[in-house]
């Protein structure tokens, strides 16, 4: 393991992580047609471990010229996920400062579903997936089904009333 990588295992103060991710952020917002931090920085945790930040980008290239959104992203090395558009829901990358980002790259009509999801806590999340396991849905490819038919979330709130939970703060999502 190279020292960026083990650096990327270090915890950073909220605070810094917040500012680091807020860059980051505003570097991408142009490319995006939304864009939020999610994760830890979200649930506001004192200490972070990686910087999660979902986005719906809109059109890039990565043929010959880079643009867009790749052009970016593929400044910070990669860890894994490549930049293609239409094929990449993922990507991880080291940032300058040490600190691993977890990109995901979400459409509007699954945004509230892997939103939260993504916001986690771990532990939070897998008890939103058990209580849409109970109601009878599956998740596929960031969507939720039951009985063939695909229900959308726009946003949070959508997927807390699917599953049937008033909606949470992230704040209070760290079981």
């Amino acid at each position: 393991m190279n020292p960026k990588n083990e650096s990327a295992d270090k915890k950073f103060p909220y605070a810094e992580a917040l500012e680091i991710a807020s860059a980051v952020l505003e570097q991408l917002r142009s490319h995006c047609i939304r864009i939020e931090i999610a994760g830890s920085i979200r649930r506001k945790k004192p200490m972070v471990g990686d910087i999660e930040i979902v986005a719906i980008p809109k059109p890039y290239s990565t043929g010959m010229f880079e643009d867009g959104l790749a052009s970016v992203v593929n400044q910070w090395e990669k860890v894994k996920g490549e930049m293609i558009y239409g094929k990449v829901k993922y990507t991880q990358r080291i940032l300058p400062e040490g600190i691993k980002l977890d990109l995901f790259f979400l459409e509007e009509s699954n945004w509230g579903h892997l939103f939260a999801i993504r916001t986690g806590s771990d532990e939070y999340s897998k008890m939103l997936a058990l209580r849409w396991t109970q109601r009878g849905f599956k998740s596929d490819g960031g969507y939720l089904f039951r009985d063939g038919e695909r229900y959308e979330s726009r946003e949070e709130a959508d997927l807390f009333k699917i599953v049937g939970l008033p909606y949470a703060e992230p704040e209070d999502r760290n079981l």
